[in-house]
Formats: structure tokens, sequence, C-alpha cells
């Protein structure tokens, strides 16, 4: 199962940039023993990368038994981290310093699910 974006992947979100800020969506499933390897990734994003890309965590949680889901769909984490742009996201995963980094990321995962989101405007409606 995929757990990084790829090159194209990123050409896709750069694509599809409707502009501003964007929230990024992290499920993630832990590879065993993995938890404590993405606790370190995430120190090095906290203390460097996210600072450096003008981002921060707006909320980092532990999964619980899903309430609506199907099989498999539980997640053993959740993360919400805003960027300020696409582009300032595209350009951190590209950083030669990140890249060194992010394979404690790679190791700690089973699986993951990254989805950029963006706010709703006044009127597009609400939960």
């Amino acid at each position: 199962m995929a757990v990084d974006p790829t090159g194209a992947d990123l050409k896709r979100l750069l694509a599809d940039d409707p502009g501003g800020p964007v929230v990024m969506l992290n499920l993630l499933r832990f590879a065993p023993g993995g938890r404590s390897l993405y606790q370190q990734y995430a120190r090095h994003l906290e203390e460097t990368f996210l600072p450096r890309y003008g981002a921060q965590v707006l909320y980092a949680g532990n999964g619980a038994e899903a309430l609506v889901a199907e099989d498999g769909q539980a997640w053993d984490a959740v993360i919400l981290v805003r960027y300020p742009s696409r582009e300032a996201f595209s350009r951190m995963v590209a950083d030669p310093e990140y890249q060194e980094v992010t394979t404690l990321r790679t190791r700690a995962l089973a699986e993951a699910v990254l989805q950029p989101t963006t706010q709703w405007s006044a009127s597009g409606g609400a939960v």
C-alpha cells in the first residue's frame, strides 16, 4: 500500500490547485513498532520543516473504533496540517533534507491517506 506521494501525485496536486491554503488530512495505520518511528519523524517535522515552509499542525490524535465505516477503515491516528499553499507542501517534500527524514515516516506506516482539503466558503455549507 502507498504511504508516500510520488512525483506524479505532486504534479496532480499542483495542477488541481485552487490557490490559497491547504489542510492536509493524514489518516495513518502504523506498521508493527511504527508509532515510535512516526513520533521521531513528527519531531523533525514540527521542529524544522513545518516552520521552514509556514505550516502548522492543527490537530493530531489517536484513532478509535470507527463509529460508521466499512471493515478496515479504522485508523491508528489522524493529523491535520495546514500549509500556506499546495506549492509550499510540494517544496517541503522535495527538500533534500526532508527526504532524509521522511524515511522514518515510510518505515513507520503500513498504510496512509494523504488528502488535500480546502475550506468551504461561507455559503458552501457546514456539517
